[in-house]
């Protein structure tokens, strides 16, 4: 008895022995080995099973692709966004500046969403609006960089929303008065815009007056 309470003693007395680090681990992946050579075993001695296995496994992934197919197909017809390159809009109607052939404001890699004609009348309609609220800036000459990136912005989406509304009136006189409406806006924004980048203050002011006025047909036009 002695003895055995002796023994007890000296191994209560001796300090733990550390978990090496990484064992945990070396034997998940042993596990895991396991099951996977487990598995190829059943498979390599079923054949039937690994031949249904795999017919449900290629008819998983052709219902997923249909069904991403599906999905892709919507984005592409919604009228919102594109899955590929962005296209090249041009104008079909006569609002191109007679000595160059386009316009100088147009920006290049903007996406026209397809909202309708009612849509594009209430955008005109509003983007006039926020070239009468640019003349607060007109008087700040360090802020005449952003009056020229907000005019090429705001006038790229008003040249193409003109020639679909032009586009889609029927009547001979309302399609001629619109073009030309469209024409005396477009020529005094690229006047405006040529003013502006030469820094010439009294010529920007006159090129607004004469802007302003004809943004406020195009708001009463497209109410």
């Amino acid at each position: 008895m002695a003895t055995t309470a002796n023994l007890n003693a000296i191994f209560e007395s001796l300090p733990s022995i550390p978990k090496p680090r990484g064992l945990g681990k070396i034997r998940k992946k042993a596990i895991v080995r396991c099951l996977f050579e487990k598995k190829k075993t059943e498979i390599q001695d079923n054949p039937v099973h690994a031949t249904r296995r795999l017919v449900i496994g290629l008819a998983s992934v052709a219902l997923f692709g249909s069904t991403s197919g599906i999905g892709n197909s919507l984005a592409e017809d919604n009228g919102f966004w594109l899955t590929g390159p962005l296209p090249v809009p041009y104008a079909k109607n006569n609002i191109n500046n007679e000595e160059t052939g386009t316009r100088s404001f147009l920006k290049k890699g903007i996406y026209i969403a397809n909202i309708g004609t009612k849509g594009r009348m209430h955008r005109l309609k509003r983007y006039a609006f926020d070239l009468i609220a640019l003349g607060d800036l007109i008087a700040q000459r360090d802020a005449w960089t952003y009056v020229r990136r907000f005019l090429r912005f705001k006038c790229t989406f008003m040249y193409f929303d003109f020639d679909e509304v032009i586009s889609a009136t029927t009547a001979a006189d309302d399609k001629k008065s619109l073009t030309d409406l469209a024409n005396r806006l477009f020529d005094s924004v690229e006047k405006l815009l040529v003013a502006v980048k030469e820094k010439d203050y009294p010529q920007t002011e006159s090129c607004y007056k004469v802007t302003t006025s004809v943004v406020e047909e195009v708001m009463a036009r497209m109410a």
